[in-house]
């Protein structure tokens, strides 16, 4: 709440700072705000689209080229496979893996010259192949680099992982080509990665007999994956069933950022349980691609990083080029606007200019303008204004002499009011000499009345006075009548200080005093004035006689024209006989409750023939202080 409020007084703050420039200054604010918005809208759809551009055509071009090294590699496998199956399927060196007797010479020069040549020619015709061996569990006389026995691979995890595939195809993949011929021992190993595929052979089933063994290496198998950089914006790698990760190590993406292997071995693992997989990465501030291909054929995973700093830099510079062309239109557009705006707007200071005179009391000589528009029309109406108040001008000092007259009178007035206040006293002094009580009471209760009506110093008067003035007119009244009229107020002592109009409950009694009563009923003739609180600071006011009362299609009629009273410019056309004699009172006080208190306030007649009628007030409690009931608002009026 309190942070809307400070931020509304900033606003407030801001607006009338705003409104105090220059017409100028405010146009120009204006051209420029309206010019920024589209400006800023086209830019940032058009950086959207741009941004989507370059990043679309990086994935695109690079799921190229992981398609192709895809499609190579699925190639790799499908001629690895057809030389595992042509040595598989060859059946003299299947009768060499499976010969439990050492063969004599002549046997042996045999088979070299016929099914170890036929082998040969195998990796001749695929010369990817880098190896192509036969391993035999019998104790068969090795024919070097290709049938060798079981004991020199048996302990590898990745043979006994191949012996338990039961003679279907099982791929592996090495870091290293491991010298299995021993031949050049206590030297390291050069990292040489490959690929193997092995199949067990059995004879008969189930009967174990030796393995078959295809290896190609990597940079062979998938030539992307370990080839030279010439750039370093993208990397290819190839993941195996266990995770492992095959890739070059020169400029690679996983030696400068720590957590990424991590990061692609967990997407993996849960791309093979969910089908999920995240393209976007972000590690040290750097963004990425991570693109991915499965191999399904070999259990593996082909994956490309691109590493997208060329494209954010081409991105953050055609943003520069935006915002710089935003700057250089809006500040064009903003040295224009001035130069026209200072053009259009040169009639409009010399009308300003005009007015500041005329303020500083200069006598208003006239002012032309050419050309016309609104400054030209505000120019014409400028002049006729001035005309205008010279002419009220010289009416007010017309009036005001009049005024001075008029006061004159009033005095004069005052002064005969005085006189005929004193001719009352004079003849209520003479009524209590002849011992005519009844006689001077009247004439005290007329000048009573006489005093309320000529002190007309405002409208509102407290309870008090009004009810008092009643009285004084009961007391005038019952002169004439045989049986006098018994006045009766029920009101509580603390509403007696209570602001109402003045005579607005005089007419209501005096309506009742002329119509209540025809002459012909007997009994006693009363008039009460209630008073009391009706709702939350509203009082009634409640005029009740026991007179003759209202027929009710005349009561009908003059409630609805009270209800009219105040809520159209129509003037009333009166209620015909009857109503007229009952309604040009109520209707006066009716008129004056609303202009002065408010549409929801007025009058009610009720009535029943032969019994009562009654008239209620609905007004503001309001107290002669200006404020309503007890609480401490201040009345709007006041």
């Amino acid at each position: 709440m309190k942070k809307g409020k400070r931020w509304a007084s900033i606003w407030d703050s801001f607006m009338y700072w705003f409104g105090r420039r220059s017409l100028q200054s405010r146009l120009i604010a204006a051209y420029i705000f309206i010019i920024l918005g589209p400006c800023v809208l086209v830019s940032f759809y058009s950086y959207e689209l741009i941004n989507n551009m370059y990043v679309r055509d990086a994935r695109d071009k690079n799921q190229s080229l992981l398609d192709m090294e895809d499609l190579h590699i699925q190639t790799q496998i499908e001629s690895m496979e057809r030389a595992m199956q042509v040595a598989y399927d060859d059946q003299e060196a299947i009768d060499y893996l499976a010969n439990t007797s050492e063969p004599d010479t002549e046997d042996l020069v045999d088979f070299s010259n016929r099914g170890f040549k036929n082998l040969t020619r195998i990796q001749y015709y695929n010369p990817n192949v880098e190896h192509l061996r036969m391993f035999s569990n019998n104790n068969i006389i090795e024919i070097w680099p290709m049938f060798l026995r079981e004991s020199r691979v048996a302990d590898e995890v990745w043979y006994q992982r191949a012996v338990q595939m039961k003679g279907t195809n099982s791929w592996s993949f090495h870091y290293n080509d491991p010298d299995i011929l021993d031949r050049y021992k206590g030297q390291s190993p050069a990292l040489t990665p490959k690929v193997s595929l092995l199949r067990e052979k059995s004879i008969p089933a189930n009967h174990h007999v030796g393995m078959v063994q295809v290896d190609m290496l990597l940079d062979k198998f998938s030539p992307r994956t370990y080839s030279v950089v010439k750039d370093s914006q993208s990397q290819m790698l190839i993941v195996d069933s266990e995770a492992q990760i095959f890739t070059r190590s020169e400029n690679s993406f996983l030696a400068t950022n720590s957590v990424m292997k991590s990061v692609i071995q967990e997407r993996l693992q849960r791309y093979r349980t969910t089908g999920e997989w995240d393209i976007n990465y972000t590690e040290n501030g750097k963004s990425f691609l991570l693109l991915h291909k499965p191999i399904e054929r070999i259990n593996a995973d082909l994956l490309n990083i691109v590493s997208m700093d060329s494209v954010l830099e081409e991105i953050s510079h055609t943003r520069n080029i935006l915002i710089g062309a935003n700057i250089g239109f809006i500040t064009l557009v903003t040295a224009i606007a001035y130069v026209m705006n200072a053009f259009i707007l040169k009639s409009l200071r010399l009308l300003t200019e005009e007015m500041k005179k005329v303020r500083r009391g200069e006598t208003y000589s006239g002012i032309t303008i050419r050309g016309g528009g609104e400054v030209g029309e505000l120019a014409h109406h400028f002049s006729k204004l001035m005309n205008t108040i010279n002419t009220l001008v010289a009416q007010a000092v017309y009036k005001q002499a009049l005024t001075k007259e008029a006061e004159l009178r009033t005095l004069h007035n005052q002064i005969d009011a005085h006189f005929l206040y004193n001719t009352l006293e004079n003849i209520k002094m003479l009524a209590e000499i002849e011992n005519q009580r009844a006689i001077s009471d009247a004439l005290t209760s007329l000048g009573g009345m006489m005093r309320y009506n000529f002190k007309w110093s405002g409208e509102y008067v407290k309870l008090h006075d009004e009810t008092r003035h009643i009285e004084n007119y009961i007391e005038v009244m019952n002169i004439r009548f045989d049986e006098p009229i018994q006045l009766r107020l029920d009101i509580p002592y603390d509403f007696m200080e209570l602001e109402v109009l003045k005579m607005s409950l005089q007419p209501i009694v005096e309506n009742a005093v002329k119509h209540g009563w025809t002459g012909e009923e007997s009994g006693t003739r009363e008039i009460s004035i209630q008073v009391d609180e009706w709702e939350h600071n509203l009082i009634r006011m409640v005029v009740t006689d026991n007179g003759v009362g209202i027929e009710e299609e005349v009561l009908r009629e003059l409630n609805q024209e009270l209800e009219t009273v105040g809520l159209t410019d129509k003037v009333p056309g009166g209620f015909g006989a009857k109503p007229s004699t009952y309604g040009i009172g109520l209707r006066n006080v009716q008129e004056r409750i609303r202009i002065f208190y408010g549409k929801e306030y007025g009058l009610k007649v009720f009535s029943e023939q032969g019994r009562f009628t009654r008239v209620m007030m609905v007004l503001p409690k309001v107290l002669l202080t200006g404020r309503v009931g007890t609480d401490d608002k201040t009345d709007d009026r006041r």
